[in-house]
């Protein structure tokens, strides 16, 4: 099953357009963790369990784990999300940009090392820093578009040689020239939905859209929802990572970690 189909069947069965992010920070976890060497592992897998009937997948962010020596654990986390929920698509955010044998590697990392369904790219340094990800035919490759932080407007606002500003051009080449398998996804920020309306016109029904931004970063849900659906009211991984992750820190934290994602995705569905 490749990328695409998975996630089309996640949208379906679960009826839900929410992934979570995993962004583990020791720090804000419970105080039943403290000095727990596999603390990061054990806290993910909980969040997991607790989400996984509310969610169309997961996005763990390498960073967090890398930063903390804590690789091992993302692979153990990933093999777990495999076998405990084999519907939900691994989506490694990494955000990768090089070239050659370097990019090749990458896509190693990601495709074999953790094993996931599909991985978060720059375009900045052009067609032949992502070709390596896309020798992957079973695998998403999910392309930096309108990103949802405000420096995102240094650059991808920038006016291109036809009028159109640089993240409409990425737009147009990720969902032409460099989707010949049908595998690449782009990433459009909750914070812009304007811009995410944009997107969702230039590139058609089926591309599909990976979308960071609502709670702690403040996206709206039913404006986002509203600009990049598609006609099947799906389209879209709405992420939200902090606001579900650390939605409380008492003993019930697991209870209100669900909780948080079952309102989530109540609030995008009453909007599809």
């Amino acid at each position: 099953m490749t990328f695409t189909e998975k996630l089309d069947r996640a949208w379906t069965d679960s009826n839900s357009l929410l992934m979570v992010g995993l962004d583990p920070d020791p720090r804000r976890f419970p105080a039943e963790f403290a000095g727990q060497p596999d603390a990061i592992l054990r806290f993910c897998t909980a969040i997991v369990d607790a989400t996984a009937p509310y969610v169309c997948g997961f996005k763990p962010q390498i960073a967090y784990f890398a930063a903390e020596r804590a690789e091992a654990q993302l692979e153990a986390l990933c093999a777990h999300i495999r076998t405990h929920h084999p519907g939900l698509p691994i989506v490694l955010d990494s955000k990768r940009g090089d070239i050659g044998a370097t990019a090749e590697n990458y896509a190693r990392e990601a495709f074999e090392r953790y094993q996931a369904d599909a991985v978060t790219v720059s375009p900045y340094m052009g067609f032949d820093s992502v070709e390596p990800y896309l020798a992957w035919r079973d695998r998403g490759v999910i392309v930096l578009c309108r990103t949802s932080n405000p420096g995102g407007s240094d650059l991808q606002f920038l006016r291109t040689d036809n009028g159109d500003p640089l993240y409409l051009r990425v737009a147009d080449m990720v969902a032409g020239q460099w989707n010949t398998h049908g595998q690449c996804a782009l990433v459009v920020g909750a914070t812009f939905p304007e811009e995410l309306a944009a997107v969702r016109r230039r590139v058609g029904e089926h591309l599909p859209l990976l979308v960071p931004g609502i709670g702690a970063q403040g996206g709206d849900i039913p404006a986002t929802v509203r600009a990049g659906r598609n006609a099947a009211g799906t389209g879209m991984m709405i992420n939200s990572s902090r606001a579900i992750l650390y939605a409380g820190g008492g003993e019930q934290w697991r209870q209100a970690a669900a909780r948080a994602a079952r309102q989530t995705r109540d609030a995008i569905n009453a909007v599809r």
